[in-house]
């Protein structure tokens, strides 16, 4: 049953915890390496979402789910959340939150693109405007104030923010073919993501006993990146009239991200970041345009 009202208070609330991860990115990754924080954090949002599937009396579906199913919810896993927040953290550890958090928000462009060969879609001459739009924003902020000296403010972190962004495009298509309850589907991604994590620091790292703090990032993002942010987002385009109404606000989050960024992590925020994310939005909104 569609209830508008109740779709903008989660649009809000997701919009108001995912405004708050950039910072919390930062924070963690003072505390743990990207793998650990990334393993920790993932294992925290399992059993929220475990919590969410038993309180909902949905964990006897599990039983129900065949193979093929089982081996998506695998793929989808590797994707998201294992190799999305895999580029995600380890960016983070070498870019600025200004830099890396709107760096990512190409995807909806991204994934205009790729729908072509896999959904079989038409791009017009408006989305090669508002991609070409997206890149100079992308241009401003990667040069971190200083857009006239076209020196790139360390490019390998950019091309893995930039990567995100073509692997969630990935994951929202692959998503898109399974018939799947979300919570469950979200659930089993989580639960393969947390094996990959497992096997590669037993392979090439080590695990270590992290601290009151890091234990309390990886709470904080699993709970309101991953836990909230997925869940009450699905819950508010599943409540609204029109999908439109719900993913336009979604923009507002890296505007209200860089006030958490420049009094809690403590960046000056540069002039190109915000020039940057208006010509990011600017493009989405373009490309987006009947």
């Amino acid at each position: 049953m569609k209830n508008q009202s109740k779709a903008y208070l989660y649009a809000g609330l997701t919009i108001a915890f995912w405004s708050t991860v950039a910072t919390a990115f930062k924070i963690g990754l003072r505390h743990l390496d990207f793998l650990h924080l990334l393993f920790f954090s993932s294992i925290f949002s399992f059993f929220f979402l475990l919590g969410i599937a038993y309180f909902q009396g949905k964990l006897k579906l599990l039983v129900t789910i065949n193979k093929k199913d089982l081996l998506l919810c695998a793929t989808l896993g590797a994707l998201n959340p294992f190799l999305y927040y895999l580029l995600i953290f380890k960016a983070y550890t070498l870019l600025p939150a200004q830099v890396a958090q709107p760096l990512n928000m190409i995807w909806p462009i991204v994934l205009v693109f790729l729908s072509v060969p896999f959904l079989k879609s038409k791009v017009s001459l408006r989305s090669y405007a508002a991609l070409l739009i997206s890149f100079a924003g992308v241009y401003f902020i990667a040069t971190a104030g200083k857009p006239f000296e076209f020196n790139i403010s360390s490019p390998i972190g950019v091309v893995l923010c930039l990567s995100s962004s073509l692997v969630w495009s990935f994951f929202w298509i692959f998503n898109m073919r399974s018939k799947m309850d979300e919570v469950l589907k979200l659930l089993l991604n989580f639960f393969f993501a947390i094996m990959y994590l497992f096997l590669i620091i037993s392979i090439f790292s080590d695990f270590k006993t992290p601290s009151v703090e890091g234990i309390l990032s990886g709470i904080y993002i699993g709970a309101f990146e991953m836990g909230f942010g997925f869940y009450f987002w699905l819950k508010a385009l599943q409540l609204s009239e029109s999908p439109d109404k719900i993913t336009n606000l979604v923009y507002l989050a890296p505007f209200l991200s860089l006030i958490f960024i420049h009094f809690i992590v403590g960046e000056t925020i540069y002039i190109t970041t915000i020039a940057g994310l208006f010509l990011i939005v600017s493009g989405i909104i373009l490309q987006k345009l009947r």
